[in-house]
Protein backbone atom coordinates (compact mmCIF):
# COMPACT_ATOMS: atom_id res chain seq x y z
CA UNK A 1 0.00 0.00 0.00
CA UNK A 2 2.90 2.33 0.77
CA UNK A 3 4.38 1.71 -2.71
CA UNK A 4 1.11 2.75 -4.38
CA UNK A 5 1.06 5.97 -2.35
CA UNK A 6 4.64 6.78 -3.34
CA UNK A 7 3.83 6.04 -6.99
CA UNK A 8 0.81 8.36 -6.93
CA UNK A 9 2.88 11.07 -5.24
CA UNK A 10 5.63 10.81 -7.89
CA UNK A 11 3.03 10.94 -10.67
CA UNK A 12 1.37 14.04 -9.20
CA UNK A 13 4.78 15.66 -8.70
CA UNK A 14 5.70 15.01 -12.36
CA UNK A 15 2.39 16.51 -13.55
CA UNK A 16 2.97 19.53 -11.32
CA UNK A 17 6.45 20.06 -12.75
CA UNK A 18 5.04 19.88 -16.32
CA UNK A 19 2.37 22.42 -15.39
CA UNK A 20 4.92 24.80 -13.83
CA UNK A 21 7.26 24.43 -16.80
CA UNK A 22 4.49 25.36 -19.21
CA UNK A 23 3.65 28.40 -17.10
CA UNK A 24 7.31 29.42 -17.00
CA UNK A 25 7.63 29.21 -20.80
CA UNK A 26 4.30 30.91 -21.51
CA UNK A 27 4.72 33.69 -18.93
CA UNK A 28 6.25 36.07 -21.44
CA UNK A 29 4.43 37.76 -24.28
CA UNK A 30 4.63 36.09 -27.68
CA UNK A 31 3.70 32.45 -27.15
CA UNK A 32 1.48 30.36 -29.40
CA UNK A 33 0.25 26.78 -29.53
CA UNK A 34 2.11 25.03 -32.30
CA UNK A 35 2.58 21.45 -33.47
CA UNK A 36 5.82 20.47 -35.19
CA UNK A 37 6.14 17.45 -37.46
CA UNK A 38 9.19 15.62 -36.17
CA UNK A 39 8.98 12.61 -38.49
CA UNK A 40 7.70 12.19 -42.04
CA UNK A 41 8.32 8.44 -42.31
CA UNK A 42 4.62 7.56 -42.09
CA UNK A 43 2.26 9.88 -44.03
CA UNK A 44 0.10 11.99 -41.70
CA UNK A 45 1.99 10.96 -38.56
CA UNK A 46 4.88 12.39 -36.54
CA UNK A 47 3.16 15.48 -35.09
CA UNK A 48 4.18 16.66 -31.63
CA UNK A 49 2.25 19.37 -29.77
CA UNK A 50 4.09 22.22 -28.14
CA UNK A 51 4.45 25.89 -27.40
CA UNK A 52 6.11 28.35 -29.75
CA UNK A 53 7.78 31.38 -28.21
CA UNK A 54 8.92 34.37 -30.26
CA UNK A 55 12.28 35.67 -29.08
CA UNK A 56 13.70 38.35 -31.36
CA UNK A 57 14.46 36.75 -34.72
CA UNK A 58 13.76 33.22 -33.51
CA UNK A 59 10.73 31.08 -32.93
CA UNK A 60 11.64 28.66 -30.16
CA UNK A 61 9.53 25.52 -29.96
CA UNK A 62 9.13 23.60 -26.70
CA UNK A 63 7.52 20.15 -26.57
CA UNK A 64 4.33 20.06 -24.55
CA UNK A 65 5.25 16.95 -22.57
CA UNK A 66 8.90 17.44 -21.70
CA UNK A 67 10.79 18.47 -18.59
CA UNK A 68 13.45 20.40 -20.50
CA UNK A 69 13.57 24.19 -20.21
CA UNK A 70 15.49 24.40 -23.50
CA UNK A 71 13.68 24.58 -26.84
CA UNK A 72 13.57 21.39 -28.87
CA UNK A 73 13.65 23.26 -32.19
CA UNK A 74 14.49 26.82 -33.24
CA UNK A 75 13.36 28.57 -36.41
CA UNK A 76 15.14 31.75 -37.52
CA UNK A 77 12.98 34.16 -39.50
CA UNK A 78 16.05 35.33 -41.43
CA UNK A 79 16.48 31.85 -42.93
CA UNK A 80 12.89 30.67 -43.34
CA UNK A 81 10.87 30.59 -46.53
CA UNK A 82 7.21 29.59 -46.64
CA UNK A 83 6.56 27.03 -49.38
CA UNK A 84 2.87 26.26 -48.94
CA UNK A 85 -0.08 25.99 -46.59
CA UNK A 86 -2.84 23.43 -46.50
CA UNK A 87 -5.56 22.03 -44.31
CA UNK A 88 -4.80 18.79 -42.43
CA UNK A 89 -5.72 15.72 -44.45
CA UNK A 90 -6.07 12.01 -43.79
CA UNK A 91 -4.79 10.90 -40.37
CA UNK A 92 -3.70 14.45 -39.54
CA UNK A 93 -7.34 15.40 -38.99
CA UNK A 94 -7.38 13.10 -35.97
CA UNK A 95 -4.26 14.65 -34.43
CA UNK A 96 -4.61 18.35 -35.25
CA UNK A 97 -7.48 20.65 -34.31
CA UNK A 98 -10.08 21.22 -37.05
CA UNK A 99 -9.30 24.94 -37.48
CA UNK A 100 -5.55 24.44 -37.82
CA UNK A 101 -3.41 24.97 -40.92
CA UNK A 102 -0.29 23.05 -41.89
CA UNK A 103 2.53 25.30 -43.10
CA UNK A 104 5.47 23.87 -45.02
CA UNK A 105 8.67 25.91 -44.61
CA UNK A 106 12.23 25.64 -45.84
CA UNK A 107 14.94 26.70 -43.42
CA UNK A 108 18.60 26.25 -44.30
CA UNK A 109 17.58 23.84 -47.12
CA UNK A 110 15.66 21.67 -44.63
CA UNK A 111 11.94 21.09 -45.11
CA UNK A 112 9.82 21.72 -42.00
CA UNK A 113 6.11 21.29 -41.36
CA UNK A 114 4.38 23.14 -38.55
CA UNK A 115 0.70 23.40 -37.73
CA UNK A 116 -1.12 26.21 -35.97
CA UNK A 117 -4.57 27.74 -35.64
CA UNK A 118 -5.85 29.74 -38.60
CA UNK A 119 -6.06 32.81 -36.37
CA UNK A 120 -2.41 32.39 -35.34
CA UNK A 121 -1.21 32.06 -38.92
CA UNK A 122 -1.66 35.78 -39.67
CA UNK A 123 0.59 36.75 -36.76
CA UNK A 124 3.18 34.14 -37.76
CA UNK A 125 3.29 35.41 -41.35
CA UNK A 126 3.55 39.01 -40.12
CA UNK A 127 6.47 38.03 -37.91
CA UNK A 128 8.24 36.43 -40.89
CA UNK A 129 7.60 39.44 -43.15
CA UNK A 130 8.95 41.85 -40.51
CA UNK A 131 12.56 40.91 -41.18
CA UNK A 132 14.79 43.91 -40.43
CA UNK A 133 16.26 45.85 -43.37
CA UNK A 134 19.39 44.32 -44.84
CA UNK A 135 18.44 40.78 -43.84
CA UNK A 136 17.84 37.99 -46.31
CA UNK A 137 14.39 38.47 -47.79
CA UNK A 138 11.79 35.74 -47.45
CA UNK A 139 9.06 34.74 -49.84
CA UNK A 140 5.60 33.71 -48.78
CA UNK A 141 3.77 31.49 -51.26
CA UNK A 142 0.25 32.39 -52.33
CA UNK A 143 -2.58 30.56 -50.72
Amino acid sequence: MEGIGIGVFVLLLALGVLFLRRGFIARSVGTIELSWRLSTVVPGRGWSPGIGRFAGDELRWYRMFSFSLRPRRTLSRRAVEIESRRVPDGPERLVLAPDWVVVRCVSDSTSIEIAMAESTLAGFLSWIEAVPPGAVSTRIAAR
